[in-house]
């Protein structure tokens, strides 16, 4: 047992999937699926049930993945541990609102853990208006979302801004769109049978890649919402449909027959200055790389 295979089983245990969690380790398919299978030979158990492309961690799976965080966790204070100089003062810390309910609260509680003495502001908003705060200086850095490359050409702003960034690919979201209850099963937007699609602002972007999957076969006005929970709620309503991350949906309450149509898988990037970063840049980095994988659901198991 090694903790590379400890973050491949966090990532794979987090994503459900092999593939997908590939992608978050920088690795390829076949990799991911030897040492998953090495460690369970290693352990002992099978820490996977495995229902075609699907992984869902097995009891003794749940029971390893709290020793995995905390071995990740220890591991990371460990090399902290024999640094000479510890991060001080304040790191500027852009999210988009998914991402701090379902991803950072793992990292945050480490980070604060370790480094006490920094000083940590986070500011949530939309992928765009935080690239563009990072451009200009009035945060450290940020997670965004980066729409696919087929629609990098309709918002010639934000890929400028980004090119004068820094990009790291930090985690892979399930973009879905969510349907009433008792909605049919969809296959293109033009099996809606709602009267609008419910998003947050402008400049979100998984509000534009619902907004592009829309325009192709149906024409939808979107209404406007100031929180998933309010897009739930519009969704309840019967004449909505919303879109959000699987793993936000997974934090919420919501009925078992609940319909979802996918659109896709949509990077989470960390953006930051080149050659322009505080001190606390790189202990804020080293968490959020060590944490990866664990969002509020398995950091609480």
């Amino acid at each position: 047992m090694d903790l590379s295979s400890i973050e491949i089983f966090l990532a794979v245990a987090s994503d459900r999937s092999v593939t997908k969690a590939a992608k978050a380790v920088g690795r390829v398919p076949s990799n991911v699926t030897t040492r998953i299978q090495q460690l369970e030979e290693d352990i002992g158990v099978s820490l996977f049930s495995r229902d075609g492309k699907k992984m869902t961690l097995t009891r003794e799976g749940e029971t390893f993945l709290t020793y995995a965080n905390r071995l990740t966790a220890l591991a990371l204070e460990a090399r902290q541990a024999v640094r000479p100089l510890a991060p001080s003062g304040t790191l500027r810390v852009g999210t988009m609102e998914s991402t701090a309910a379902s991803r950072l609260p793992a990292a945050l509680t480490q980070f604060n853990r370790m480094w006490p003495d920094v000083s940590l502001h986070l500011t949530m908003g939309a992928s765009r208006d935080l690239a563009r705060a990072v451009v200009t200086d009035a945060l450290d850095c940020a997670l965004i979302a980066r729409p696919p490359k087929t629609m990098r050409g309709d918002d010639v702003g934000f890929e400028a801004e980004l090119k004068a960034l820094e990009m790291e690919p930090v985690f892979v979201e399930d973009l879905l769109i969510v349907l009433p209850s008792g909605h049919p099963a969809i296959k293109s937007a033009a099996d809606l049978r709602v009267g609008s699609i419910a998003a947050l602002e402008p400049g979100c972007t998984y509000r534009r890649i619902a907004e592009n999957w829309a325009r192709k076969s149906s024409v939808l006005p979107t209404s406007e919402h100031g929180s998933y929970h309010a897009i739930l709620a519009s969704v309840a309503t019967g004449n909505t449909a919303g879109v959000m991350p699987r793993s936000v949906l997974d934090l919420m309450p919501w009925p078992t027959s609940v319909q979802t149509h996918q659109l896709g898988p949509v990077e989470t990037l960390l953006v930051y200055r080149k050659n322009d970063r505080p001190s606390a840049f790189n202990a804020f980095h080293e968490v959020l790389s060590a944490t990866k994988g664990r969002d509020i659901r398995l950091a609480t198991n």
